[in-house]
């Protein structure tokens, strides 16, 4: 058998083909058009046709988007790709492309791709994190995702960061609410607080970079800004080992590139959980940027 999946990302979509022993048997990347529903569509089916001559008929398709399905509507909401907001992707895509198509939330693609074969291999339990330019998550429960009555399950981001001191900034968030997750561990969201704290306009990479390399007064603002962001880390998956106590958190998105997280992280997220003991594991994502599309397939898995 063979699964094909896509990732529909804000910057690039990006399909694959897998045998059942998780060959890869096609994958192509393009830029994704910004803004614009219709050539998004072409570019999904021109890919998928492209896969299909690469490799044969495909029976289905999964995609990985950066949102939710309406239990109302059916249409997508919460989609940081606006332009996605109220469509009908799915029956758009099933009338093109003739074949069924799931869809599930990017993160929890992710988190399916890195609980079968990847950083959460063997677990029961695994609560995959998406920390990038947003900051979404994916529960998986026996290798399969739970999307919750809603479709929102994992979707941690979008709560309050738990255990804010007094002296520290709730920011606005997208949203439309303040004080989220995502405005404190996004990669924007960093850069927003350093400038803030500091007074000194760099990107989260240039922050890390600073902290960990650099011996100036720069570094000194950047080290400690990195800390913070390790304490803020560590609240948030402490609130969610204590409702969901998952065997493996792993994490992906460009700022699980920092490697200190994995080792601070832990040392210091027993404070906040409602144990005597902390066993849960905090992994990197072993396949990177290519999880969100793996787990895209393997929605299609019978």
């Amino acid at each position: 058998m063979m699964f094909c999946g896509v990732d529909l990302g804000g910057t690039k979509i990006e399909i694959i083909v897998l045998s059942d022993n998780n060959e890869i048997l096609f994958r192509q990347r393009v830029a994704t058009p910004q803004g614009h529903y219709q050539k998004t569509l072409d570019t999904i089916v021109s890919l998928f046709t492209q896969a299909e001559q690469a490799v044969g008929k495909l029976s289905a398709l999964g995609i990985g988007i950066p949102g939710a399905i309406s239990q109302k509507t059916g249409r997508i909401k919460n989609a940081n790709s606006v332009c996605l907001i109220d469509k009908d992707l799915k029956n758009d895509l099933m009338d093109r492309l003739n074949c069924p198509v799931r869809l599930s939330n990017d993160a929890n693609c992710f988190a399916l791709s890195e609980a079968i074969d990847g950083a959460g291999k063997g677990a029961q339990t695994v609560f995959g994190v998406i920390i990038g330019t947003g900051c979404g998550g994916g529960l998986v429960i026996k290798n399969q995702v739970l999307d919750g009555a809603n479709l929102i399950a994992g979707e941690w981001g979008h709560n309050p960061l738990p255990w804010l001191g007094d002296d520290e900034t709730r920011m606005p968030c997208y949203c439309g609410k303040s004080g989220c997750i995502e405005t404190f561990l996004s990669g924007p969201g960093f850069a927003k607080h350093f400038e803030q704290t500091s007074g000194k306009l760099l990107t989260a990479q240039e922050i890390v970079a600073s902290a960990q390399f650099n011996q100036d007064e720069l570094s000194t603002d950047a080290a400690q800004a990195l800390e913070h962001y390790c304490v803020w880390l560590a609240k948030g998956l402490a609130s969610v080992i204590n409702i969901f106590d998952p065997d493996v958190i792993v994490l992906g998105g460009g700022m699980s590139n920092i490697d200190y997280l994995y080792q601070r992280v832990p040392q210091i997220w027993e404070e906040w959980v409602f144990s005597d003991q902390v066993v849960t594991q905090l992994q990197k994502a072993q396949w990177g940027d290519s999880s969100g599309v793996r787990g895209a397939a393997w929605l299609t898995k019978p």
